[in-house]
C-alpha cells in the first residue's frame, strides 16, 4: 500500500461511498401491506405528519439484515446470490434462514450475555470455568429456541453448585448479593425498571422475595453453592408484589419461585413488556419505552398500541422471541430507508426511518477478518485453560468478557459490569478509533498480509470485475457509475492490481457505510 496513494483514493472515494449507498437505499417505491405493526406505526407518524422514508433497497436490506440477525456480513456470494433472486418473497426466505443459523446463537448469546453480565473478572467474578459453563447454557437456550418464560424462570430459581448448574451463575454475576441489590438486578433484567426510583416501601417489598437466599463455598476451588436457605426465616413473611398484590410466604416456601410465577405469568405485563420493547430495541436501534431498561410510570411508551400488539403476540406465541424477531423483520417499519423523508430528522423517535447505528466491536473486528482473511488473538491475564482461544475464535462467539483484545477494548465493548443497556456501547466515533482504521499496524498488517485479497486480486480477470468483488465482499453491493469512475482514475496511480486491491479495500474499510449499519 502507497499511503499517499491511498489516501487521495480515500478522500475522494469514502465520500462517493455513502452518496451512492444513499442513492441505492431509495431505488425501491414502499409497496401496501396488511402488516399490523406497519398499520400501528405508520397510523401514528400520520397522525404526527411525519412522512416515512422509502423502503430500502435490495443492496441495504441484505448487509442489514446479516448484521442485526447473525451479527455477521454476508459473504461476496450470499450478497450476490440475494441480489439476483427474483422471488418476490425472498427477504421473508433470507430472514428466516438467518434465524436458523449457528452464528444467530452467537450472536445473541453476546446480546444476552451482556445483560446477563458474563464475566469472569472483577467486578463480577464468576471466574473462567463458571463463565464458559453458563455462555454455555445461554447459547444452548437460544439455540434451541427455549421459551423466554422458561428461561427465565430456570434462572430465577436456580439452586446448586455455578460449575454444574449453569443458571445458577445469575445470582454471582452481581455486584451486590444482598437482598436489595439481587431485587435491583432482578428488576432491571427481567422487568426493565431501575428500581432505585421506586418508593422505599415498594423497594423493601421487593427484596423481600431475595432474602432466603444463601451462598456457600465447598473444598473444590473456585466453586460456590446457591441456595434456598429457609434458615433465614423466622416465621411467615407478608410482601407485596410489584403490581401491589399481596402475598404471604411460608417459612418453607422459596420466595424466589413464588416471584417468578408472578413475573411469567401470561397476565402480568411486567416481564412480557420489557422483553417485547428489548427486541424491538434491539432491532430497531430504539425502544418503544426508551431507554429500554428505564420502564417506569413517567417514561411513557412513543407507541402504546404497537407495544401492547407485540406483548400479545408474544404472549399468544409462547414466548418464542424468534416469532416477534420474524415479524418485526419482516415489517415494512424494520425495511425502511436510514434516509428520513424528513431532512429535519423529527420521526426518529416514531420509527419513520432505519436507524443508523455503529457495529459492536466484536462485529466490526469479525467483519475485518472475514474480508481479509486473518485472525484476532485474544486474550486474558487470568492463566487458565478456558482463557486460551483457538485462532479461529470469532469475537461475537467470545463467552466471557474478560477475554478481550486491544481492538475490542478500544472500539467499546460491553464491559458486562451492570447489564444497563446504557453501559453497553459508546454511539459516538472516537478520534483514537478512527485513527486506529486509517493507520495502525493492526489494520495494515490484516490488509498487507491477507491472502484472500490477493487471491482475490490475481483471480479477477479485469480490473472491473476486481472492484465489484471488493464491494461485494466490504458493503454487499455494486459500486456506482461515479465510485468506477474514482477508482478508475486511481488505477493510473497503483503499481498493479493488487496494490488496487488493497487501496481499494483499505478506502472501503474506512468509509462510514462499512462502520455503520443502515
Amino acid at each position: 500500500m502507497n499511503t499517499h496513494n491511498s489516501l487521495l483514493l480515500a478522500a475522494t472515494l469514502l465520500a462517493a461511498v455513502m452518496s451512492g449507498a444513499d442513492a441505492i437505499s431509495n431505488e425501491t417505491p414502499v409497496p401496501s401491506s396488511p402488516d399490523k405493526i406497519d398499520a400501528l406505526v405508520f397510523e401514528n407518524l400520520k397522525a404526527r405528519e411525519i412522512q416515512p422514508a422509502e423502503l430500502c433497497s435490495d443492496e441495504v436490506f441484505v448487509r442489514r439484515v446479516f448484521l442485526d440477525v447473525i451479527g455477521t456480513l454476508p459473504s461476496a456470494a450470499e450478497a450476490r446470490q440475494f441480489l439476483s433472486d427474483k422471488n418476490p418473497d425472498k427477504r421473508g426466505i433470507l430472514i428466516d434462514r438467518l434465524l436458523q443459523r449457528d452464528e444467530f446463537a452467537d450472536y445473541w448469546a453476546m446480546k444476552w450475555g451482556n445483560l446477563l453480565r458474563v464475566k469472569s473478572e472483577f467486578p463480577i467474578n464468576l471466574w473462567p470455568n463458571a463463565a464458559q459453563s453458563y455462555h454455555r447454557w445461554i447459547r444452548a437456550s437460544i439455540r434451541d429456541n427455549v421459551p423466554c418464560d422458561r428461561f427465565a424462570r430456570e434462572l430465577l430459581t436456580a439452586s446448586g453448585s455455578n460449575m454444574r448448574k449453569p443458571p445458577v451463575n445469575f445470582y454471582r454475576a452481581m455486584r451486590e448479593r444482598t437482598p436489595d441489590g439481587i431485587a435491583r438486578t432482578v428488576a432491571l433484567t427481567f422487568m426493565g425498571a431501575r428500581i432505585e426510583s421506586w418508593p422505599a416501601e415498594k423497594q423493601a417489598d421487593m427484596a423481600v422475595f431475595f432474602s432466603r437466599v444463601g451462598y456457600k463455598a465447598t473444598a473444590e476451588w473456585k466453586e460456590e453453592i446457591v441456595f434456598f436457605d429457609f434458615a433465614k426465616a423466622t416465621g411467615p413473611a407478608s410482601a407485596r408484589f410489584p403490581d401491589g398484590t399481596p402475598v404471604t410466604l411460608s417459612p418453607m416456601q422459596d420466595p424466589r419461585a413464588v416471584f417468578a410465577a408472578w413475573l411469567v405469568d401470561p397476565k402480568n405485563p411486567w416481564f412480557v413488556r420489557s422483553l417485547a420493547n428489548r427486541a424491538w430495541y434491539w432491532l430497531l436501534g430504539r425502544g418503544i419505552v426508551h431507554e429500554p431498561d428505564d420502564i417506569r410510570d413517567d417514561n411513557p411508551p412513543r407507541n402504546p398500541e404497537l407495544l401492547d400488539y407485540l406483548e400479545r403476540e408474544l404472549v399468544a406465541r409462547g414466548y418464542d422471541l424468534k416469532h416477534l424477531f420474524r415479524l418485526i423483520l419482516n415489517s415494512r417499519t424494520y425495511q425502511l430507508s436510514s434516509k428520513p423523508a424528513d431532512e429535519n430528522a423529527r420521526g426518529e423517535t416514531d420509527f419513520a426511518s432505519y436507524p443508523v447505528r455503529r457495529l459492536e466491536a466484536e462485529v466490526l473486528i469479525d467483519a475485518i477478518n472475514q474480508i481479509t482473511g486473518a485472525r484476532e488473538k485474544y486474550i486474558s491475564h487470568i492463566p487458565e485453560p478456558f482463557t486460551y482461544m483457538p485462532e479461529e475464535q470469532r469475537a461475537i462467539a467470545l463467552a466471557d468478557a474478560s477475554i478481550s483484545s486491544p481492538f475490542l477494548e478500544l472500539f467499546g465493548r460491553s464491559p458486562r459490569d451492570t447489564g444497563l443497556e446504557s453501559e453497553q456501547r459508546n454511539p459516538t466515533p472516537t478520534a483514537a478509533q478512527q485513527l486506529h482504521l486509517l493507520n495502525s499496524n493492526h489494520i495494515r498488517g490484516k490488509l498487507e498480509q491477507s491472502a484472500a485479497l490477493r487471491t482475490m486480486a490475481n483471480r479477477a480477470k479485469t480490473t472491473a470485475a476486481l472492484v465489484d468483488e471488493l464491494y461485494l465482499t466490504i458493503l454487499s453491493r455494486p459500486p456506482t457509475d461515479a465510485e468506477r469512475a474514482i477508482i478508475k482514475a486511481h488505477q493510473q496511480t497503483a503499481a498493479d492490481k493488487q496494490a488496487l486491491c488493497l487501496d481499494v479495500a483499505w478506502a472501503l474499510i474506512n468509509s462510514a457505510e462499512f462502520q455503520f449499519r443502515h
